[in-house]
């Protein structure tokens, strides 16, 4: 049996950075997705390995099952239903399984990766031989959620290959995870999430695991079958669902331009340190923003017209989020032609995630014809930038069962 998990990516709509000041932020899943195949091999003394391709960076790791069980049998594991974090012991034990694999040196950013695969692996499932498959839609490190989904989509699979999450393996097509069955993974995600990054807010992996059903997270998350609401509002850990009567569709630019995230987030609080009652206007004025903007996704659209004037509203909402990122000083040059680009087409851009390159969103109005996007996106990419179209709003982590070939 092959089981096959996708997990979506994210985007932040409003909100970043002034979020960690304490403002409101919105984020929203897309319809780009990472994938990943298990399957569980039978067992065999002579040749029990795990595998695992990673198959657009074009690599392959595979080590013996007694390697594994060598390194971390004194886990005691498995433990599917009790998401436990990874200790800097193990850490180093797993650190040292893959420096043994030998990574060109231009893809070790990617061992931090596989570090919490075999984590994730090994904590859920134990030393049982495989092979798992990883693509993506989702660019790496430009602040789309890759790890997270990576993370999201993981856990999903070993999941449902476990004793602790009951799915109809015979159901055809992809399928969703029950209220406690998503608890659970978005738990385990976020241990993943926390080997990648240290210490993560953990909005990503909870907008991958949910996609559009969240209503809540504090200390429970309640998920609901609803698949009408499509954004996520962050504040101070609170995630609360937000009702979406119209869908959003987004042209993604990926700048291509490396960040540093840490070095970001430190710059906009050095300049709030040095300008502290003007960047309080500008968290403020963030604040507003994502909140109206959340207001606006909420409110009812029956006809075109209401549609036309959402999509106005948005629009400028997403003009004054980016004049307020300037202020903080996350832009980029890279950024700012993606910005005169797409205004040359009278088409409204700001950046997503962290900035200082990285992606930026421009909305594309439903009026809006297929002719002038073509010209945008040709324009784009002859700036050596990528462009990616996504839905707003998707689904969150999904599951599928197929026959082994």
């Amino acid at each position: 049996m092959e089981v096959k998990a996708r997990a979506p990516g994210k985007i932040i709509l409003a909100g970043e950075h002034a979020v960690v000041h304490g403002s409101t932020a919105v984020a929203a899943s897309i319809g780009l997705y990472t994938y990943v195949s298990l399957q569980v091999s039978p067992s065999n003394e002579n040749d029990d390995r795990l595998i695992l391709q990673l198959k657009d960076t074009s690599l392959e790791f595979s080590w013996p099952i007694g390697r594994i069980k060598e390194a971390l049998s004194s886990l005691g594991g498995p433990f599917p239903s009790t998401p436990m974090s990874c200790s800097s012991e193990t850490f180093n034990l797993i650190l040292a399984m893959i420096e043994e694999q030998n990574i060109p040196e231009a893809k070790t950013s990617l061992a931090s990766g596989v570090s919490a695969f075999l984590w994730l692996y090994t904590s859920i499932l134990g030393f049982k031989p495989a092979t798992v498959v990883v693509t993506s839609d989702l660019p790496l490190g430009a602040g789309l959620g890759s790890s997270a989904a990576l993370c999201v989509a993981f856990s999903a699979a070993l999941l449902a290959c476990s004793d602790t999450v009951n799915m109809d393996m015979k159901q055809e097509g992809w399928l969703v995870f029950g209220e406690s069955e998503l608890e659970l993974l978005n738990k385990w995600a976020f241990e993943g999430e926390k080997i990648i990054h240290g210490k993560p807010s953990g909005i990503d992996n909870t907008v991958s695991t949910y996609g559009s059903a969240v209503k809540h997270y504090l200390d429970k998350i309640q998920c609901f079958s609803c698949r009408n609401c499509n954004m996520i509002k962050f504040r101070s850990g609170n995630l609360t669902r937000i009702m979406s009567s119209m869908p959003l569709k987004m042209l993604i630019t990926n700048t291509k331009v490396g960040r540093n995230t840490k070095a970001l987030v430190a710059g906009v609080s050095e300049r709030t340190l040095r300008h502290s009652d003007a960047m309080s206007f500008v968290f403020e004025a963030v604040d507003s923003i994502s909140k109206e903007l959340a207001n606006v996704i909420q409110t009812p659209a029956p006809d075109d017209q209401s549609i036309i004037a959402k999509e106005e509203k948005l629009e400028e909402l997403m003009e004054m989020n980016q004049g307020l990122l300037q202020c903080m000083g996350v832009s980029h040059a890279s950024i700012e032609t993606v910005l005169r680009t797409t205004l040359k087409y009278k088409l409204v851009s700001k950046l997503t995630g962290a900035g200082g390159g990285g992606c930026v969103l421009t909305l594309l109005p439903t009026l809006l014809s297929g002719t002038i996007v073509d010209k945008v996106i040709a324009e784009l990419e002859s700036c050596g930038f990528q462009c990616l179209i996504a839905g707003i709003g998707g689904n969150g982590a999904e599951i599928c069962f197929s026959a082994s070939s």
